[in-house]
């Protein structure tokens, strides 16, 4: 048996297997940095999404906040009769959201209106006036101080929102605040139009109320990602809700990368261990290769050395002249021959073994009898099968046409299933060699009466150097090649060779060849087996 070296064997069982753990490793890395990817991906996403929202709110109370401040610097708080004369000069430009002002009196007990002005006068202005007292005072921040901040009231009563901004001042000993009145209506039909166009292609917006119905734009849809934020300072009941446009487009193409990145990992990592699997069958195969080799060699080497011995034995008996009768002499000589028939038989297997291994076994078809073929075959192992005390017969069957074949390369291979079938069902009584048509094939069946092949056997008795597991036991001498040189030859001649299960018992080899057709190939001017 052939060691495998130190070398061999570090290979394959720690850098090898060291190759595959790496691999996996990177290939593991990859997934998880693409998932990383992924959640960075969607952190940029909501980032980028909630940095919209915030800029388009903080525009909305920028410009109310703006308004509200422009109203301050343009009312006259000291001149009651002329309170609001300049506001309303410019109001429709400057304030256009603010329908009214109010000037009330926090410090009588029953917050007296000390002045109005209102873009358009009417029944709204005493409604607003009423809830104002009644309703929006109580619920405002006041300081106590009398001088406060600017602020925003929102309220929704009876269906109609309200947003109210105002600050408190001190005109002497009085508390004074100042109130503007927002018309909600003008903001939602002319100032989110302005700030939020339909016709925007980065992103989608719409403002929903407290009871998530829509008060401006359309629904967004469940698709792309949706951030909402309320309106910190003015509509603070209210939430703007936005969907980045290309979220989804970019989400669906950086989702298809990962999926194409994620499968490229997989195959190569695929590739990469199936190779790795590969080579350690192509190893392991290579070193049960060169086992089988070394077993070949040393099979041959005893089966040449064993007749040879006999020869030279029986040859040396003769020429001592210990063999004192001409029935002692005749025996001798029948050894002798017998053996170097066996010897000659051998080396001949082995030449056309070793042409076939190089890939110059050569074959020289002629239109010839099958028959014939076999009948010669039959008639070369007869003499070793009666000194085994084995019965063989054959069954011929007639009729059948001639076809190309290589005689001698046929003749050989019929032989070595007979000496197969002498060698490993010893025990057997008779062996029986058949020709048949079938199908259009010639058949070939040779059957002992053994004891059968197992059936892990059966796949591998027609590969090179391929034995049997007991055939050391029994002292069953062999090369291997027989069997493989019986498989190269048939298939060479369009047919195959197989073997089955007998009954009662014992086995039967089968070699079909095509008579439809000629062979696969033939190379005229070259012979097997010759030379």
């Amino acid at each position: 048996m052939a060691e495998t070296s130190p070398r061999e064997r570090l290979l394959t069982f720690l850098l090898l297997p060291a190759f595959v753990v790496a691999v996996l490793v990177l290939d593991g890395i990859s997934f998880r940095n693409s998932f990383q990817l992924e959640k960075l991906r969607e952190q940029s996403v909501v980032e980028a999404t909630l940095l919209l929202a915030n800029e388009k709110a903080d525009r909305l109370e920028k410009r109310i906040i703006d308004q509200d401040n422009l109203v301050t610097s343009t009312l006259d708080l000291d001149a009651r009769e002329d309170f609001a004369s300049r506001w309303l000069a410019s109001a429709k430009l400057q304030t256009p959201t603010v329908r009214s002002v109010m000037l009330v009196d926090l410090s009588s007990a029953t917050h007296e209106v000390l002045a109005v002005a209102s873009r358009f006068p009417g029944l709204e202005d005493e409604r607003f006036r009423r809830l104002m007292l009644g309703v929006f005072i109580p619920e405002m921040r006041l300081e106590n101080s009398g001088a406060g901040e600017l602020r925003h009231l929102h309220r929704s009563i009876e269906g109609q929102s309200y947003l109210v901004s105002y600050w408190q001042t001190k005109r002497g000993e009085r508390s004074v605040m100042v109130v503007a009145w927002h018309d909600v209506g003008s903001i939602i039909h002319h100032v989110f139009p302005e700030l939020y166009p339909d016709a925007d292609q980065t992103s989608r917006v719409n403002v929903v109320d407290a009871e998530g119905r829509i008060v401006y734009g359309q629904p967004l849809g469940r698709e792309g990602l949706t951030l909402g934020r309320r309106f910190e300072t003015t509509l603070y009941k209210w939430r703007l809700n936005v969907t980045m446009a290309s979220a989804r487009s970019l989400a669906a193409a950086v989702s298809r990368r990962r999926v194409v990145e994620m499968v490229l990992v997989g195959l190569s990592g695929l590739v990469v261990i199936a190779g790795s699997v590969l080579i350690l069958v192509a190893a392991a195969r290579e070193r049960k290769l060169s086992n089988l080799k070394s077993d070949f060699v040393a099979n041959v080497s005893h089966e040449l050395k064993t007749p040879l011995s006999l020869v030279k034995l029986f040859g040396e008996l003769l020429q001592s002249g210990r063999a004192d009768t001409e029935e002692k002499r005749a025996q001798y000589l029948q050894i002798i021959v017998t053996e170097s028939e066996r010897l000659a038989a051998l080396i001949e297997n082995v030449l056309d073994f070793a042409k076939v291994e190089r890939g110059k076994a050569a074959y020289e078809f002629v239109g010839s009898s099958v028959s014939d073929v076999v009948a010669r075959a039959c008639d070369a192992c007869r003499v070793r099968a009666e000194r085994e005390q084995i019965v063989l017969t054959q069954e011929l069957a007639e009729g059948l046409p001639d076809c190309p074949i290589d005689t001698h390369a046929l003749e050989i291979a019929v032989i070595n299933l007979i000496d197969n079938a002498v060698k490993y069902a010893a025990e057997s009584e008779r062996i029986e060699v058949s020709l048949r048509r079938r199908d259009g094939m010639a058949e070939i069946r040779v059957r002992d009466y053994g004891a059968g092949i197992p059936v892990d056997e059966k796949r591998r008795i027609f590969e090179r150097f391929a034995r049997g597991k007991n055939t050391g036991e029994r002292r069953i001498r062999g090369s291997g090649i027989g069997l493989a040189l019986v498989k190269h030859i048939a298939e060479a001649h369009g047919g195959r060779v197989w073997v089955e299960d007998a009954e009662p018992r014992g086995a039967c080899f089968v070699l079909s060849l095509s008579l439809r057709r000629g062979p696969l190939s033939s190379h005229d001017g070259l012979s097997f087996g010759k030379g």
